[in-house]
């Protein structure tokens, strides 16, 4: 089983980003948002997607990166193809990854929530590898965090319908939750 360590993934690659602040509540860990992303848009590898979570993306690598430079975002994790993890937000912190967002009749989930990114796209699978580290980091914040249950784990695409559309429809929810439960 994976370890965190103050609210650290012990085996994540720690590279940490100035966009996050505190939780109003900093117990009240009780919602998991999976997201997708990649940079530039359909292409995997390279340093962007850290870059951008850090503030330092520069639009001379790709044109799409001008339209995106000016974010302020950020996740807890990213998990790459390979399966390796980095992480940029410590899990009692509160990153900037889930915008306008509502679970269950509660809004600003990123008041309550962690939010882990897969390195992909709505309409490419993902790898092997992204499912099993996904369903390692999900079982160790379980343990971690006892306010997060299976139930209140869902995607950008749930809590931000009309607006966002990841993990999308190339993610599939019965592998990710059967791993949970055979775990």
């Amino acid at each position: 089983m994976l370890t965190i360590s103050n609210h650290i993934l012990e085996s994540a690659v720690y590279l940490p980003s100035p966009h996050f602040n505190e939780r109003p509540d900093p117990q009240d860990v009780s919602l998991l948002v999976v997201h997708n992303i990649s940079l530039p848009p359909s292409q995997f590898g390279g340093p962007y997607i850290e870059q951008f979570f850090q503030g330092n993306l520069t639009s001379k690598d790709h044109p799409y990166f001008d339209e995106i430079r000016h974010l302020e975002v950020s996740a807890h994790c990213l998990i790459k193809r390979d399966g390796s993890v980095v992480q940029f937000v410590p899990f009692d912190k509160r990153a900037w990854h889930a915008g306008v967002s509502c679970f269950e009749g509660r809004e600003q989930c990123n008041d309550y929530s962690i939010g882990i990114e897969l390195e992909g796209t709505d309409d490419l699978p993902y790898t092997d590898a992204q499912y099993r580290m996904l369903t390692s980091v999900t079982d160790a914040l379980l343990h971690q965090y006892p306010n997060l249950t299976e139930s209140r784990i869902t995607g950008h695409e749930h809590i931000a319908p009309g607006r966002k559309t990841d993990p999308g429809l190339s993610f599939n929810w019965q592998r990710y939750l059967h791993a949970l439960h055979d775990k």
